[in-house]
């Protein structure tokens, strides 16, 4: 009788290692694909998070500049260095070519 229990344990335990180790390394979803996965997803939501605030700010500077004449044409000149025909611009920058205003 013991004979019969220690080979039934004995098969449930190859079995139980047998599937592990398929389920680990063979699957469609083995464990290094898991892995992967999971650190693709985080860099993702870090980049989703980024965009997100980007998104935020260029939303502010849209409604404070479309809302005045005056900050649209601020903003024009200190962004886009844009200029009326009549006038010339000059721009102080720093050793790294920098402007110094920002």
């Amino acid at each position: 009788m013991q004979t019969l229990l220690r080979r039934l344990r004995n098969f449930y335990v190859a079995t139980a290692l047998v599937l592990l180790t398929w389920m680990t390394f063979f699957d469609a979803n083995d464990l290094p694909s898991q892995i992967r996965n999971w650190w693709k997803l985080r860099e993702l939501e870090g980049d989703a998070a980024f965009y997100e605030g980007r998104i935020k700010d260029i939303r502010r500077e849209r409604r404070e500049v479309l809302g005045n004449d005056r900050l649209r044409e601020k903003y024009a000149r200190e962004k886009y260095l844009m200029k009326k025909p009549t006038e010339d611009i000059f721009v102080i920058v720093d050793e790294n070519n920098e402007p110094l205003e920002k």
